[in-house]
């Protein structure tokens, strides 16, 4: 246990969202290994009651919760507060992708992905961050990815989602550290999650790139196992890290973007028009 009062991670209790699946389940077991109780608040919630059967011990529940609605997302944070009287680690962690050209987007694919991708994470961080301040200590942990960390052709609302979900933390950490929260930002490269094949439960993929091409693309980048990300990201968030990106190759990428921001757009494009070749048939994925 730190001075703070923050546990890291033996009696901790920590609210997942997205926690039936995917990396949010992989934190959600790690953290339960622990000593910490875990919420897995996810709209699959025969999944996560399922999920949270496995882990055992009375150690984890699934809750349902739809993270576009406010006011489900305050009353899931309230509930964790009343019944274990403390909430150590909020991990906004759901999230949905829309696969495809912006030329096929409709409005509707950019709400989606924004109301769960971004509002999602505002939505968690507005219930959870005056009730850490109260208590006087606590950790919110929002998932973004490589995609906001530079550009992701095919994934523009998902990436736009992504670099706001940076944004936000990086600006909340600030403020957070005079009242005793932290707050950090996971940026995974490709991990081996649902949200690999169209766009995780609750997203899909537009007209122009074939379900296989995407799986296909998605296994050149080395997906890593979703349990072997989280139990490389629990010491670096209790090392209090404000971006952890995941697997470490990746971070080659992220200063290349960094250093010069025109090259990686200009990367960015020609992995854009190749992948429009392999979804055409006339090239193979390299």
């Amino acid at each position: 246990m730190l001075a703070s009062g923050l546990r890291t991670f033996g009696g901790a209790v920590a609210v997942i969202t997205g926690g039936a699946s995917g990396i949010g389940l992989a934190l959600g077991r790690a953290l339960a290994e622990r000593g910490a109780a875990v919420v897995l608040a996810d709209r699959q919630i025969d999944l996560a009651r399922e999920e949270a059967a496995r882990i055992g011990g009375g150690r984890a529940a699934g809750v349902e919760l739809d993270v576009r609605d406010a006011a489900a997302v305050d009353a899931c944070v309230a509930a964790t507060f009343e019944r274990h009287g403390r909430l150590d680690f909020l991990f906004n962690n759901a999230g949905i992708g829309v696969g495809g050209e912006v030329r096929n987007y409709s409005l509707a694919d950019w709400d989606d992905v924004i109301g769960v991708d971004l509002l999602g994470v505002a939505y968690g961080v507005q219930a959870a961050y005056s009730r850490m301040i109260r208590q006087g200590f606590g950790h919110i942990v929002n998932t973004a990815s490589m995609s906001g960390l530079m550009p992701s052709p095919f994934t523009v609302s998902y990436g736009a989602a992504k670099h706001g979900v940076v944004g936000l933390s990086r600006s909340l950490r600030a403020e957070a550290a005079a009242h005793g929260v932290r707050v950090s930002v996971l940026c995974p490269g490709v991990i081996r999650t649902p949200i690999l094949a169209q766009g995780g439960r609750y997203g899909r993929m537009l007209a122009g790139v074939p379900a296989k091409v995407t799986r296909d693309m998605a296994e050149l980048s080395r997906p890593m196992e979703a349990d072997a990300f989280a139990a490389r990201c629990l010491p670096l968030i209790a090392a209090n890290r404000e971006i952890i990106v995941i697997p470490s190759w990746w971070k080659a990428i992220w200063y290349a973007n960094r250093v010069s921001p025109r090259l990686g757009t200009a990367i960015a494009a020609r992995f854009f028009r190749h992948t429009r070749r392999v979804a055409e048939g006339s090239e193979a994925p390299d």
